[in-house]
């Protein structure tokens, strides 16, 4: 049931803003400590700043332990549901609180100590949330790796934080198709310590060391029935022991939760897409706890004994904060499904889990929207199922855009809400605060600033522009608990990264505008800002245009060279399952219909129809990518995309 209150988002968001000690103070009372804080933040290194300095806990413990101390151990915690393998687990608090208490004993006899770093490179298992909760138990900082990245990839986040264990899995499951881990670990630390054999060992992101440097020693590897592979193959390889996961949890003892500061890591999340030498994003324990307990009740209006499903992957931020610590912070139940929104078996793969586990809030990302309605348009798959738990459907990851807002909007009986977040941040920078005051919507608008967000909009010399006016997105400092604190690997790097361009603001590296309301506009990236002939125009806007076609699907614009005009728009489209139409008739009327919304200046005039777009697992489309394609310069195939042969079928479709 939702809470009664008499709370108003204008007040809450003011008290933030002009009390932030007094607000972050009280909000801190969501979260069980072992010393609580007597101040909520720490400037005097400005502007490197730190929340609840003096606050000590331990994050595991107010995930778990607090619950079944509460009386609810009999409560499901974890609900598992493999559409891979057709497999069903559910944990209770108390039954999930001995399984992470007995591998945090497991990690602790393999050497790991407080401090230590754990890579977790696991599919979408129990074992993740296990692996993740016991390294907090124990105060180990876990690193979570996409499970299936590419051994190079592997190879430099492993290089970069220095991990003693590696916990992982004999592989995952896509469908159709296997991903046999362990080779991937092998090869990736074959390539650390130069092994001859490995012939693209020689990448400028990886520095050779020698196998007496290699700070990995152990592998714990969970075997799969549906995967081939066993540590037994492996160990010994280059000097590192590899050890079966079930054999491990057998001699071992459980382990209680340690004390930490607030201030001490819990985890390195890399950011998805980097190359080179990526940028290792930092989350502190107590920040990090306080902004989730807040941002679950306030945010999302879940509560003890709700369910919430976010249809993520733990290997992203979103899974972090709302796969694991979001719902167990708030006493919840939480769901972690193995499966795509479509293909397993078919587009009604979401209403089945929202039907069967009687699901309160689902989180996903917009493309898995597109996807399902490009497979269903008409929802038939939807009327199967019984969905009336469903109070409402978050969606982040990317623009939504107003017509997929508007088709699944009219389709369900419960609010679809947009907001806006990213890696960095931790949790959301502009939502519509459910658990406040719900407040009107605009489609297209991630709504208002949260509460301890002050959001401006700049031009590229850091002046404030009008109201409707598009600019760069920056955040003012300092930014609210539960953002990053740091990067791995120094200040100076988080400074240069974020804090340089723009004197006292965050940037976000967004661009967008405000509207007279306050509603925040998210247009796309600041480098998907396209110049035509001297005008600036955003890409989310011709996009948004392009969605109103009756016949698409998904859509992509990017900004090609030319030698007249500088730059040209583009447009990449699909098309709705079952839709046919004449291409020349399409690109007229897709033409047509920019110049009625955006303007002849747009000069709009190429469009490309694709089977799929290319896109990174957790949805986002590769536009940089596709725009190197389109103007004929050489590209690296992203880590995080979901199928490498959609940018080949690109390739023919631009020669073509």
């Amino acid at each position: 049931m939702s809470t009664t209150t008499t709370r108003s988002y204008t007040h809450e968001y003011a008290r933030s803003m002009e009390h932030p000690e007094e607000f972050w103070l009280e909000a801190s009372a969501l979260i069980e400590w072992d010393h609580a804080p007597t101040r909520a933040l720490d400037d005097s290194a400005a502007p490197i700043t730190r929340w609840f300095p003096d606050g000590t806990l331990n994050v595991s413990a107010n995930a778990l332990d607090r619950w079944v101390a509460a009386g609810r151990g009999d409560q499901v915690a974890l609900a598992y549901d493999s559409a891979m393998t057709g497999s069903k687990r559910s944990f209770t608090y108390a039954e999930l609180l001995h399984e992470v208490s007995l591998f945090a004993g497991v990690l602790r006899a393999n050497g790991v100590a407080k401090g230590d770093r754990v890579a977790i490179y696991l599919p979408m298992t129990p074992e993740a949330v296990i692996a993740m909760l016991a390294c907090a138990r124990i105060g180990a900082v876990h690193s979570v790796i996409f499970g299936g990245f590419a051994a190079n990839e592997l190879a430099v986040r492993i290089q970069d934080a220095e991990p003693t264990v590696i916990v992982t899995s004999s592989g995952g499951l896509e469908p159709g198709r296997s991903v046999e881990y362990l080779p991937i670990i092998e090869r990736a630390l074959a390539m650390i310590v130069g092994d001859r054999s490995v012939t693209d060992a020689a990448t400028s992101s990886i520095s050779v060391i020698t196998e007496d440097e290699l700070s990995v020693e152990t592998v714990i590897v969970r075997n799969r029935e549906a995967v081939a592979g066993s540590a037994r193959e492996f160990d010994g390889h280059v000097g590192v022991r590899w050890v079966d996961w079930e054999d491990e949890l057998a001699k071992a003892e459980p382990v209680g939760p340690v004390e930490l500061a607030a201030t001490d890591p819990l985890y390195i999340l890399y950011t998805s897409g980097t190359t080179g030498t990526p940028k290792g994003v930092v989350r502190d324990n107590g920040g990090y706890a306080v902004a989730l307990a807040w941002s679950m009740a306030n945010i999302y209006d879940v509560h003890a004994g709700d369910v919430m499903w976010t249809a993520s992957d733990v290997g992203w931020v979103v899974g972090h904060s709302y796969i694991v610590y979001g719902p167990l912070l708030a006493g919840a139940t939480t769901v972690l499904y193995e499966g795509k929104p479509i293909g397993t078996p078919d587009a009604g793969a979401f209403w089945r889990m929202v039907e069967e586990y009687r699901v309160k809030v689902l989180f996903s990302a917009p493309t898995a929207i597109r996807a399902i309605r490009r497979e269903d348009p008409g929802l038939e798959h939807l009327r199967r199922y019984d969905t009336s738990s469903l109070e409402a459907l978050f969606l982040a990851g990317e623009r939504l855009d107003t017509e997929t807002y508007h088709w699944i909007n009219d389709a369900l009986h419960c609010p679809v809400v947009d907001h806006w977040w990213q890696t960095e941040t931790g949790w959301a920078i502009a939502a519509n605060p459910r658990g406040i005051e719900p407040l009107p919507v605009k489609p297209g608008s991630p709504t208002v600033p949260v509460p301890g967000y002050r959001v401006a909009i700049v031009d590229g010399k850091g002046n404030p522009v009008k109201t409707g006016k598009e600019g760069n997105i920056v955040l003012e400092l300092p930014l609210p608990p539960g953002s990053l604190p740091t990067l791995w690997g120094g200040d100076e790097k988080y400074i240069s990264s974020y804090l340089t361009a723009f004197p006292g603001h965050y940037a976000t590296g967004d661009s967008g505008y405000l509207d007279d309301d306050g509603y925040v506009y998210v247009m796309g990236r600041t480098d998907d800002v396209i110049n035509v002939a001297g005008h600036r125009l955003s890409t989310g806007g011709l996009e948004e245009a392009l969605n109103h076609h009756p016949a698409i699907a998904e859509v992509a614009v990017i900004g090609v060279k030319d030698e007249l005009k500088g730059q040209r728009a583009a447009g990449f489209v699909t098309l709705k399952h079952g839709t046919t139409i004449d291409h020349d008739v399409l690109v007229k009327e897709l033409v047509a219909l920019v110049r009625e919304t955006v303007g002849p200046v747009a000069a709009f005039r190429d469009v490309t129809v694709l089977e799929r777009l290319p896109k990174t697992r957790s949805g986002k489309i590769l536009r940089k990518t596709m725009r190197q394609i389109a103007d004929g310069e050489p590209y690296k195939v992203p880590a995080t995309i979901e199928d490498p042969t959609v940018l080949t079928a690109l390739e023919a479709a631009l020669r073509g």
